[in-house]
């Protein structure tokens, strides 16, 4: 009776969040397209390799390889975008990990010389970048899947405003998922609520490939104009091409109009269809898992304005219900990194919850791939999570195998 006592409590307390649509009553809501097929979901037309403004364009500039010529580094981590996000298509997640490191002294995090993050690799040896010997804090970060970001782009920030507010107490303390606003480049630095990144760092697809492009493959872009050091020390000497490398942000445009461009990741619907799958999905939501591994949230309408005015919500990708198992918040579920960016120190051990749509194609598994199993992955839940994760606990096996069969259609 312990069992059904918790799970009637949580199921109480996980009724699904109806989310603020803003549509009027004729606005019709339509499934948004999935698929692992490599084809656009609307935004941009099929088109070819050759022809600017297609998706089999923003593709290729997408998974093109830079070289030195072109501005790489001269620290980096990967030569394209396509390095970090490519199974099983562009645009999805990989094995690829980042490294950031920096300093708590029990009451502040301060990044290590040259900011959080390291890079792996450099056009010289003698500016290879490395954790300092007074970092006391270090993490692995996995690269995220980037398949359908641009539906997740055009959500309405009271949304996910609403889904905070609707986050419930529990026994024991609050699942209460953090929203913080975060500059957007393009908009002149206007703030949105932050939906990107493992600690949220950004609101749009256009600031977020900007920022990618420097930190990841160190190519400069008006938005983000200046070259990392190494470990503090400038790398002028080393850098050969003029800055800003992507002179007038045309790739970084061409990244973002790719994400949006991306169909979301689709479920195995053989699997999903069994029984256990089925069982498993009942059972996500009677522990409480939806509670942050939110099932459906509805886009803006189209010709909604968002991205402080630099972006009008499409046909193709307003008005959609889209089902990705996440809440895109910051929560504190005991297996936060560290770091502080840019949500403040509040934020040092919150993560954003990962959305759970194609979790199948993961086989490293929470944000720093050091966990190998489903099970493992759950049982590591803590803090604002350890009531739900207590009430997996007194599952049986069979049912615990229910739910990670479930997952595994993801």
């Amino acid at each position: 009776m312990k069992v059904l006592r918790i799970c009637f409590v949580v199921l109480c307390l996980s009724a699904p969040i109806a989310p603020f649509t803003f549509s009027s009553a004729a606005d019709s809501i339509t499934e948004a397209p999935a698929g692992f097929d490599g084809r656009t979901n609307g935004f941009t037309p099929q088109g070819n390799p050759g022809a600017p403004g297609t998706f089999e364009s923003d593709r290729t500039i997408f998974d093109e390889r830079e070289e030195i010529g072109d501005g790489l580094g001269p620290v980096y981590n990967a030569q394209s975008c396509g390095e970090c996000h490519q199974n099983p298509v562009s645009g999805a997640i990989s094995q690829i990990t980042e490294l950031r490191a920096g300093r708590f002294n029990g009451f502040a995090f301060t990044d290590q010389a040259g900011g959080s993050l390291i890079n792996d690799r450099a056009i010289n040896a003698s500016i290879q970048e490395r954790v300092l010997g007074d970092s006391n804090v270090g993490t692995f970060r996995t690269s995220l899947n980037t398949l359908g970001d641009g539906f997740v782009e055009c959500i309405n920030s009271n949304t996910l405003v609403g889904i905070a507010q609707n986050q419930p107490f529990l026994s024991g303390g609050r699942i209460a998922g953090q929203v913080i606003q975060v500059p957007v480049g393009e908009a002149k630095g206007a703030l949105r609520t932050a939906r990107f990144g493992w600690k949220n760092q950004h609101a749009s697809l256009e600031s977020f490939s900007a920022d990618a492009y420097l930190n990841e493959t160190g190519i400069t872009s008006p938005l983000q104009p200046r070259e990392n050091t190494s470990n503090g020390v400038s790398v002028a000497a080393f850098d050969t091409v003029a800055d800003p490398e992507d002179e007038d942000g045309d790739d970084v445009k061409a990244f973002a109009r790719f994400m949006r461009a991306t169909k979301v990741p689709p479920r195995d619907t053989a699997l999903a269809a069994t029984g256990s799958a089925q069982a498993g999905s009942l059972l996500f939501d009677l522990i409480g898992c939806s509670i942050c591994h939110v099932r459906t949230i509805v886009t803006a309408a189209p010709g909604t304005i968002i991205n402080g005015g630099s972006l009008t919500v499409p046909a193709a990708l307003g008005n959609k219900a889209i089902h990705p198992f996440g809440d895109f918040l910051l929560h504190d579920v005991g297996t936060g990194d560290g770091i502080v960016q840019n949500g403040g120190p509040s934020t040092r051990n919150k993560l954003r919850t990962p959305p759970l749509w194609g979790v199948r194609t993961r086989g490293r598994l929470m944000h720093d791939g050091e966990t190998l199993n489903r099970n493992e992955a759950i049982l590591r839940h803590a803090g604002e999570a350890a009531f739900v994760i207590n009430a997996y606990r007194f599952l049986p096996d069979s049912q615990k195998n229910q739910i990670i069969t479930f997952l595994n259609s993801l």
